[in-house]
């Protein structure tokens, strides 16, 4: 067996040098008669060989390390269990969702400006996780141009305050709607379309949209993006520490306390915390209701449902539309929060890690991906110091998670109805 993978082994490890050289940046230049290798150090290309050597001996011995990593698996005590009863798992899951709830709004009293600020990140994700695990975890329609509709809210929030003069509060189902008609719009070329073909489509999707903002300078400002969006405000009362806009309040003035950057920064929290609960409850809703059971349905067996006069058309368009209408919630939060955006801060990266906050947390499972968003957004801020493996954490933690729990954190539980025999 070892014989037979020599040459598959000489393959991959050549392969690996020869696409290490554009990776780290490395050029051949010519002195004289002599031709040298530049842009890096002795320690980069000690890395190169011991990239190439580690690549050699996995494919050499693949057979026998892929062995040994399913045993690790299925070492897993947790891999077989069985699951609990429904009604168990339903009050378990509404208590620890009752008490995330509860500890998030005591949070921001007890917690540093920094660590405020970064678990709005965490709940911005955990909205566009959600709204992802419509698409994905319940529909099963792998889209991978998510963060399309998630530029869309917060470009829709930015223009409309720099042109129009528009509030948050105003912008906010604004960029919700416009979203969702950008994702209902979606939903028509990729009716016909599954799998591998429609994961491209929506790639393609998300790209155009990144594009057109790069290219629209005139109307978005290109790659200079849009700066100067202003803070949400509290029944006219702003919070900084002079009033932007006449006619406005200051929060600071009408309760007679001192200015204190803190209060905008914990304002916003209680935003992004109110709207993922609402995203939370809405979402869990439909699920119970039929256009949910239509999701799982299109997810189990596409041709199935069709049979039972299912539409697929209005299943899919319902999907994209409602899971493009939270990912616009969360643009129109991101945008208030960072004051500016560009269209480098949505990238195809963006939609990677909200994919893998789905994945982790159990395809279909609300508590999974908040407890999976939580995870991937805040670990990499305690590693900072290995800020520059982050990536390389990342996938090889993903990579571990696959075989040591393939079902995610909190896979979803699917209701047994058993019929009595006579």
């Amino acid at each position: 067996m070892v014989a037979q993978n020599i040459k598959h082994a000489l393959f991959c490890a050549v392969i690996t040098l020869i696409i290490s050289y554009p990776i780290l940046g490395l050029d051949l230049i010519a002195e004289g008669i002599q031709i040298k290798l530049s842009g890096a150090d002795t320690s980069t290309y000690i890395g190169i060989a011991a990239a190439v050597l580690i690549v050699f001996l996995f494919q050499l011995f693949r057979p026998a390390i892929t062995g040994s990593l399913s045993a690790i698996g299925a070492a897993n005590p947790l891999r077989d269990r069985k699951p609990l009863p429904q009604d168990k798992r339903v009050r378990l899951e509404r208590a620890a969702l009752i008490l995330i709830v509860i500890g998030a709004l005591l949070w921001p009293f007890f917690a540093s400006r920094g660590s405020v600020d970064l678990a709005t990140l965490v709940l911005i994700y955990i909205m566009l996780g959600l709204g992802l695990n419509v698409v994905v975890g319940l529909a099963g329609l792998l889209d991978l141009g998510y963060v399309a509709f998630y530029a869309v809210g917060a470009y829709t929030f930015a223009l409309l305050s720099q042109y129009y003069d528009i509030s948050f509060w105003v912008a906010l189902p604004l960029g919700a709607l416009l979203a969702a008609a950008f994702g209902f719009l979606l939903g028509f070329p990729v009716l016909r379309l599954r799998g591998d073909y429609l994961a491209i489509v929506t790639l393609g999707f998300g790209e155009i949209i990144r594009i057109l903002l790069n290219n629209l300078t005139s109307l978005t400002g290109g790659p200079n993006g849009v700066g100067g969006i202003p803070d949400p405000t509290l029944f006219g009362m702003e919070f900084g520490r002079r009033i932007k806009t006449e006619g406005n309040t200051s929060f600071h003035e009408v309760f007679n306390i001192p200015y204190n950057s803190d209060h905008k920064v914990i304002f916003l929290y209680l935003i992004a915390l109110l709207l993922a609960v609402v995203t939370l409850v809405v979402i869990r809703r439909l699920v119970r209701m039929p256009v949910g059971r239509s999701w799982e349905a299109l997810r189990e067996d596409e041709i199935a449902a069709r049979s039972l006069g299912m539409s697929r058309t209005g299943v899919k368009l319902s999907a994209f539309t409602i899971g493009a209408f939270f990912a616009g919630f969360a643009g129109t939060v991101f945008a208030s929060k960072q004051g500016f955006i560009s269209p480098e801060s949505f990238v195809f990266l963006e939609s990677a890690i909200i994919l893998a906050i789905v994945v982790l947390g159990g395809m279909g499972s609300q508590l999974g991906v908040i407890l999976a968003a939580i995870a991937v957004t805040v670990l990499p801020e305690l590693a900072r110091e290995f800020s520059e493996y982050r990536m390389l954490i990342f996938g090889a933690a993903m990579v571990l998670m696959m075989i040591w729990r393939p079902q995610g954190l909190l896979p979803m539980s699917r209701v047994h109805i058993q019929l009595k025999q006579e």
